[in-house]
């Protein structure tokens, strides 16, 4: 797992004898095991997939022939890789959910195209019809979809209504005479849009659409539309009559996917193709459901999509993964600038902002590894039936909602630092940094735009707020308000200040100590959260007397507040995720390493966040001074780790194809290296100016 041309030297600038400590050894292949998770095998051998070169991306591949080629991986992952896990094991799958997303996941190291590419046949088109279909409509239309003679496009996501579906334009009115659906588009902003498969290569989609049956309408429902005629070799046509549609053209990224638009003029489908797991329209236009309330039956059918966040999740993790593991190799082999010698080079890594840059980055990609394997987990245990409760499904859909957006942001952050990192180098496209930032760029707004889902998450821990407070007495309500009063005291003047600068008394090793506790920081950032999401509770709180549009509009005032609540909730899971993992090493060496990069991890969050922690009064500005200090003895030790610590990530030479990280690099130092050692032994170096004159100064 490791990669042989590597440095994993001390930076020569070492800890003072204060800050000795320990040299212990991070064991690689152990780490690289417990990062794969519950579903290593699974992911190492879609990892051994895409490397395989007929799976990689070509770099500045025209448009046309990257989409052709996408297509014929994506026959190629359906004829020869285990890709239909999810799927029953009486239509050839194995009912095995957590592992197919293992699986999926690994595929953006080949080429991101492919991996959603992937996504809108299995994860979407092909999970609708799984998902929202009766066993009957299952066997009838899912072994097409499984097999990509059907290619398909998931039609959800309208011009005029991206994450708001509920509003979507689109109807589907029951005709009782016909016993057909008939499928409209009523104006241009209700045309299907940003859709999968739906510029070329779809002949049928899994259309999301308001229900309307005798005067009725039942909410959003699901239906599989045919779109496209097939042609005698198996690819698509023509338009069927009623169907229109539009290419999106080329875009920021994911150029291997056929992007379109879809509308429906009258289009007529069989009542049998209403996909009616949740709802149901009998012959006479009689519908039924087995979940009466309309609200709840149109988040259940939306929940069971949720695989789609939890995917990205992980797969925006492997990117940062992959861009970190090129910036911090090239880092430990390209050299810039003398330092402390005056003929070798320094090693850009030994630079104490290129580790302020990197490491930090490193710490966040282990951190969000281990909330997704918890994730992951939760995810697998709902679908497989193992805890399927709706607050189980609750859960999973709050979690996802926080995670997504986190590791899509945090995956930009990463890309673009690690290409700056790498300098020119790293713009090249072979070097695939710029190619990965452009691909993952719309993850931040596909599969719910990630403000919109901090939005959810913020009214989940709000509702949770109300809930505990609901069980409280009138005394407890009185005993809560002299709390928060006392907390106002607390935090909010000098007291608390005062306390911390006493119990430290001037010593930054004590500050330091106790900022790098467990408890220390559990409760910095638990405080953060609990304290931001009560405050907005409280803001909120006339709201409930208000008229509607007056509560809208305080709501209105607060979001912010909110949406920062939900990221601060985000970033205490990471941590804590991050916390379970390090109990669960059992290498002494690699758990010393591992809770440095846990303590980087969380005092940076911190670090990040010292505005709100001087404001509220929760640190003292000697801690808040011993936090960045601390940050800074914390990458001086792991400086010497930080190739493995990428290693370990188990992206090798053949995953991240960059050649700046396969030890080119390393041999064009060495070489230059070697031509002025050679030269200086012959007595036939040049001498330069400046050491003439300064040596002519010295003489006077």
């Amino acid at each position: 797992m490791s990669t042989a041309t590597t440095d994993r030297r001390p930076a020569p600038s070492a800890a003072s004898p204060d800050e000795a400590v320990a040299a212990p050894q991070v064991d690689v292949e152990a780490l690289g095991a417990q990062l794969l998770g519950r579903w290593r095998d699974m992911r190492l051998a879609a990892r051994a997939f895409a490397a395989d070169p007929r799976m990689a991306k070509i770099e500045g591949l025209p448009v046309p022939e990257h989409r052709a080629r996408v297509l014929e991986q994506l026959k190629t992952l359906a004829a020869e890789a285990d890709v239909l896990r999810a799927f029953p094991t009486r239509l050839g799958g194995a009912d095995d959910h957590g592992a197919s997303i293992a699986r999926f996941e690994e595929l953006v190291a080949a080429d991101p195209s492919l991996q959603i590419k992937a996504g809108v046949q299995w994860g979407l088109f092909a999970s609708a019809i799984l998902h929202l279909g009766t066993p009957e409509q299952q066997d009838r239309l899912l072994p097409g979809a499984m097999d990509v003679s059907v290619p398909g496009a998931f039609a959800m996501t309208e011009s005029g209504h991206g994450s708001d579906v509920a509003s979507i334009g689109t109807t589907a009115t029951y005709d009782p005479e016909t016993q057909e659906f008939v499928i409209h588009t009523p104006f241009r902003g209700a045309w299907k849009d940003y859709l999968g498969n739906a510029a070329l290569h779809g002949v049928a989609a899994t259309v999301f659409a308001q229900l309307i049956t005798n005067g009725v309408n039942h909410g959003v429902h699901c239906f599989y539309v045919p779109i496209r005629e097939v042609n005698p070799d198996g690819t698509a046509g023509a338009f069927l009559p009623g169907v229109g549609g539009e290419d999106d053209g080329v875009k920021g990224g994911l150029n291997g996917i056929d992007n379109g638009r879809l509308h429906f003029t009258n289009v007529r489908v069989p009542r049998e193709d209403l996909l009616a797991r949740y709802g149901q329209v009998a012959e006479d236009g009689t519908y039924t459901s087995s979940i009466d309330s309309p609200g709840r039956r149109f988040f259940t059918m939306l929940g069971s999509l949720v695989q789609g966040r939890v995917s990205l999740d992980g797969a925006a993790l492997n990117a940062q993964k992959l861009g970190l593991t090129v910036a911090v190799t090239y880092g430990n082999q390209r050299r810039q600038f003398t330092g402390a010698s005056d003929t070798d080079e320094v090693v850009l890594l030994d630079y104490a902002e290129h580790q302020r840059r990197l490491l930090p980055l490193v710490a966040q990609a282990y951190a969000g590894t281990y909330a997704h394997h918890s994730l992951l987990d939760l995810f697998d245990a709902v679908f497989s039936g193992e805890t399927d409760t709706p607050d189980s499904r609750e859960d999973l859909e709050t979690m996802a909602a926080a995670l997504k957006p986190t590791s899509t942001w945090n995956a930009l952050e990463a890309l673009q630092v690690a290409r700056e990192a790498c300098g020119g180098a790293g713009f090249m496209a072979e070097n695939r940094l710029t190619g990965l930032r452009a691909d993952l760029d719309v993850y931040v707004t596909f599969e719910g735009d990630n403000t919109v889902l901090l939005q959810l998450v913020g009214k989940r821990l709000l509702a949770d707020y109300a809930n505990d407070m609901k069980g409280i007495d009138v005394g407890g309500l009185a005993r809560f308000a002299i709390e928060k009063a006392a907390d106002t005291v607390l935090y909010r003047t000098p007291i608390a200040r005062a306390a911390q600068a006493f119990a430290d008394q001037g010593s930054a090793r004590r500050s330091a100590g106790h900022l790098r506790s467990e408890e220390a920081q559990r409760d910095l950032l638990t405080d953060r959260v609990e304290t931001m999401v009560a405050e907005v509770a409280q803001a909120l709180r006339p709201a409930q007397k208000m008229s509607r549009d007056k509560g809208a509009a305080l709501f209105n005032e607060h979001q912010h507040e909110l949406i920062e609540a939900a990221r601060a909730h985000a970033d205490l899971l990471y941590w804590e995720a991050f916390t379970k993992g390090l109990g669960e090493i059992e290498d002494a060496g690699t758990r010393q390493v591992m809770t440095w990069v846990r303590d980087l991890f969380g005092l940076h969050l911190i670090e990040q966040n010292m505005a709100w922690y001087l404001i509220n009064g929760r640190l003292s500005g000697q801690r808040a001074r011993t936090v960045t200090s601390y940050i800074e003895r914390l990458l001086r030790r792991l400086r010497p780790h930080a190739q493995d610590l990428v290693d370990a990530f188990g992206f090798d030479a053949g995953l991240h194809r960059a050649p700046i990280a396969t030890g080119g690099e390393r041999e064009r130092q060495d070489e230059a290296r070697d031509y002025y050692r050679r030269l200086r032994a012959s007595g036939d170096e040049p001498v330069s100016e400046k050491s003439m004159k300064k040596k002519a100064g010295s003489k006077r």
